[in-house]
C-alpha cells in the first residue's frame, strides 16, 4: 500500500530530507497509541539496531495516567524501571498529516529478552500463534464508529464536555445531504489514512447528532489493530486541526452509541477458505465450533469487548447495541451476525464499542472460536426474529459484573494465562473505584434541591 515504508526506503528519505522524525509507538492497556518521537539521525543510530525505551508504568495507569497499586508488572516497590520498546520494521509508514513524520509499531520486552506479556500486542501474538499451530490466520476488519463536535477539543474541555454543539442537527444515517459540509474534515481523515498504507472503503452517516462511520478494508488480525489504533489517534489529530472534536465514547448521550463491530474470519494460511462449507447455512464443521465457541465465551470475555464503565450504558433495547447471548444470520439484533459467503464467510461481533482496545477484543474472539474447535462445541440453532425480546442469557450490565465472570473464567486463563487475566482485572478495579468515588451531573441535579 502506498505510504507504507520498508527500512530502506525510510532511510532513502531521511537522507533525501523528507523525513526527519519518526515515533516509536505501541498500545497501552486502554488501547491508546503511546510512545516517542525521535530525530531521523537518531532512529538511525540507536532505535533501528537497539530499540528504545519507556517506562513500564505506561501499562499500568488509570486513563489519567495517575500510577496505581495492585500491577505486579510497575510499582514503586520495583522502582518503575523500562520496558524495550522493539521496533516491528513491517509497520513503518509515513504519516501524512504530521509533517516529516513517519511511525513504527513496537513490541514490549524486558531487558532479558523476555515479551511483556501483559502487552496488547503480545495478547494477541500470542493468539495468532495459537491459530499458526493448527495452519490458521485470522482477518479481522473494525467498524469505528464517532461523534463530530464543532466545538475544538480545548473548548469541549473547558466546558466540561457540556453544551458542545454536534456537527449535524437530526438522523443522518445515509444522508449524503447534511454530511456535505463534514465532508473537509473527513476527506481529510481518509485520504490521510490512506497515504499512511491504510484501504478507506468510504463514509458514511450514522444515527446520533454529528455521528459518521468510516471503513477500512479488512487486513490480518495484527495489521487490522495497528491501522485501528493509529486511525483513532489520527482522526482526533485531524479534527484538531480542522477545529472540531471527535469522540468515539461507547454512549456519549442518551442516544445511539457509538458501536465498534469487529469482523473477524479465519482462513487456512495457504488461502484457502476453511469456514464454508457443504453443511447447514453453508458452513464448515469448522465455522460451527468456532461460532459455537465464541458463543459460549461471551459472557465470561465480555469485560475484554467492553472494557469501561461507560461501554455498559451502551446495550440498551432496540439500540442495535445487543444485550443477549445469540447469534443470527444477517440479524443485526444478535451479539454475533453471521454475514458472508465463500472466503468472505465470516462472524460480526456486534458487542464491542468505540472504546474497545482491539487487541483485546481479537484476541477475546480468536480465543472463544479456539475453544470451540479443540472442544468441537456443537452449534445451537440461530436465532430468528427479535433477540431483544427472545429471552435467555443476557450478556453482563454493569464492569463489577463483567470483571467477575472474567475472574472466574478457567477458559480466560487457560488462554491468555494469570499474569494478563489478573493485570487486566485490576485494571476493571480501579476504573470501579474511581467511578464509585465519583460525583455525577445526573446526581446533583436530582438532588441539590429536590432532596
Amino acid at each position: 500500500m502506498a505510504g507504507n515504508l520498508t527500512s530502506a526506503e525510510l532511510d532513502a528519505a531521511i537522507g533525501a530530507g523528507e523525513i526527519d522524525t519518526v515515533i516509536i509507538a505501541f498500545p497501552d492497556a486502554q488501547g491508546r497509541l503511546v510512545g516517542k518521537r525521535v530525530s531521523a539521525r537518531f532512529w538511525r543510530d540507536v532505535v533501528l539496531p537497539h530499540g528504545a525505551e519507556a517506562c513500564n508504568y505506561l501499562l499500568s495507569v488509570d486513563v489519567d495516567l495517575n500510577t496505581v497499586e495492585g500491577y505486579p508488572m510497575s510499582s514503586w516497590e520495583t522502582g518503575y524501571g523500562d520496558m524495550m520498546l522493539i521496533p516491528d520494521i513491517d509497520t513503518l509508514r509515513v504519516l501524512p498529516w504530521q509533517q516529516g513524520t513517519a511511525l513504527v509499531m513496537a513490541d514490549l520486552g524486558w531487558e532479558n529478552g523476555d515479551r511483556v506479556v501483559q502487552s496488547p500486542r503480545d495478547i494477541l501474538n500470542r493468539q495468532r500463534e495459537r491459530l499458526a499451530e493448527r495452519g490458521l490466520v485470522a482477518f479481522a476488519g473494525t467498524e469505528l464508529e464517532f461523534i463530530v463536535f464543532d466545538d475544538s477539543y480545548r473548548e469541549a474541555w473547558a466546558k466540561g464536555y457540556r453544551g458542545l454543539t454536534p456537527s449535524t442537527d437530526y438522523n443522518v444515517d445515509y444522508n449524503l445531504l447534511a454530511t456535505t459540509r463534514l465532508e473537509p474534515l473527513l476527506r481529510d481523515i481518509r485520504v490521510g489514512m490512506d497515504g499512511a498504507g491504510m484501504y478507506s472503503e468510504g463514509v458514511k452517516g450514522e444515527c446520533n447528532l454529528g455521528q459518521q462511520e468510516i471503513a477500512f478494508r479488512y487486513a490480518e488480525a495484527l495489521q487490522t489493530c495497528d491501522d485501528h489504533t493509529i486511525y483513532k489517534n489520527g482522526a482526533k489529530e485531524i479534527a484538531d486541526r480542522h477545529g472540531k472534536a471527535l469522540t468515539f465514547m461507547a454512549k456519549f448521550n442518551e442516544r445511539e452509541g457509538n458501536s465498534c463491530h469487529i469482523h473477524l474470519s479465519v482462513r487456512a494460511d495457504s488461502g484457502d477458505a476453511v469456514m464454508s462449507g457443504d453443511g447447514e447455512h453453508g458452513f464448515s464443521p469448522l465455522m460451527g465450533h468456532w461460532i459455537a465457541g465464541v458463543l459460549a465465551t461471551l459472557r465470561e470475555f465480555t469485560f475484554l469487548y467492553a472494557p469501561t464503565i461507560n461501554s455498559y450504558k451502551r446495550f440498551a433495547k432496540g439500540s442495535f447495541a445487543p444485550t443477549g447471548v445469540a447469534w443470527g444470520i444477517d440479524n443485526r439484533t444478535c451479539a454475533l451476525r453471521v454475514v458472508g459467503h465463500g472466503s468472505g464467510l465470516r462472524v460480526e461481533n456486534r458487542v464491542p464499542g468505540g472504546d474497545v482496545n482491539p487487541y483485546l477484543a481479537v484476541s477475546a474472539i480468536i480465543a472463544g472460536g479456539l475453544h470451540g474447535i479443540e472442544h468441537e462445541l456443537p452449534l445451537p440453532d440461530p436465532l430468528t426474529g427479535n433477540a431483544y425480546a427472545a429471552g435467555g442469557e443476557t450478556l453482563p450490565t454493569t464492569l463489577r459484573e463483567a470483571a467477575a465472570l472474567f475472574d472466574g473464567s478457567a477458559i480466560a486463563r487457560a488462554a491468555f494465562g494469570d499474569d494478563m487475566v489478573e493485570h487486566y482485572l485490576n485494571q476493571a478495579r480501579i476504573e470501579v473505584e474511581a467511578f464509585d468515588a465519583a460525583v455525577t451531573d445526573w446526581e446533583r441535579v436530582r438532588g441539590f434541591e429536590r432532596l
